[in-house]
């Protein structure tokens, strides 16, 4: 059955999509500002096809910041990534430099408010994207970052890189940890029923110690983690 509903849900979702960046291009033309409600529709549309199709719930615990916030969220699949319009009011997002050169959709991301992000670059990335997440944050927007640079294999941990501490440090904002464990049910080609666990942590609050912040942001978009083993003849803990 986890074929059988991969093989619907693939043209379905990714076909819709192709529908909702054509009707962004139109609205950048003709009504840009309502392209943030087109995203969060997209959002839901895909929310929608994960729960109805894939027959993939999502539990949630934990609410979002009242306010602004930096969200650290644990990435594990593109499940995240497209959930975020839905997960979060009017995010700003972060996503590599080589995704806006995709006919359509770079456009209307750029538009929306996601920062792209050109690994290579090094300084100067950084740099461009600090200064464009402080411009959103100005505004009002909370933002939300992917700390561990990449999608990490659940039931392992990866150190934070370098952008999320320049961002927390810049931008002055509370830090909410979100866990999620997206990856054994939906980052696979044949995705599995079962259950997705979003987990909301508390709000951290702005201006910390780097080594302290990282610490707390580590362990708390990895709550949803299976322990690690322990070595041999130690003690699990």
């Amino acid at each position: 059955m986890g074929v059988l509903r991969s093989l619907v849900f693939y043209p379905v979702f990714y076909g819709g999509s192709v529908l909702y960046v054509l009707v962004a291009v139109v609205l950048l033309g003709v009504a840009p500002a309502r392209l943030p409600v087109l995203v969060e529709r997209w959002s839901a549309f895909h929310r929608a096809c994960v729960t109805r199709i894939l027959g993939i719930k999502v539990r949630r615990t934990g609410e979002p910041a009242s306010g602004p916030a930096l969200y650290a969220i644990k990435h594990e699949s593109f499940f995240e990534a497209i959930d975020l319009p839905f997960m979060l009011e009017l995010p700003v997002g972060f996503a590599k430099k080589e995704l806006f050169a995709i006919p359509g959709w770079g456009r209307a991301a750029a538009a929306y408010g996601i920062v792209p992000v050109a690994r290579e670059d090094g300084a100067r990335t950084l740099r461009d994207m600090v200064r464009q997440a402080k411009r959103y944050a100005a505004l009002g927007r909370s933002l939300a970052i992917f700390p561990e640079g990449t999608r990490v294999q659940h039931g392992c941990r990866a150190p934070l890189q370098s952008g999320f501490a320049a961002l927390y440090k810049v931008l002055g904002l509370p830090v909410v940890p979100v866990a999620i464990d997206s990856g054994p049910l939906y980052h696979r080609r044949w995705k599995r029923r079962g259950t997705i666990e979003l987990r909301f942590g508390a709000p951290i609050e702005p201006g910390l110690p780097r080594a302290e912040i990282e610490a707390r942001v580590l362990a708390g978009i990895n709550a949803l983690n299976p322990p690690a083993p322990a070595p041999d003849g130690a003690p699990a803990s």
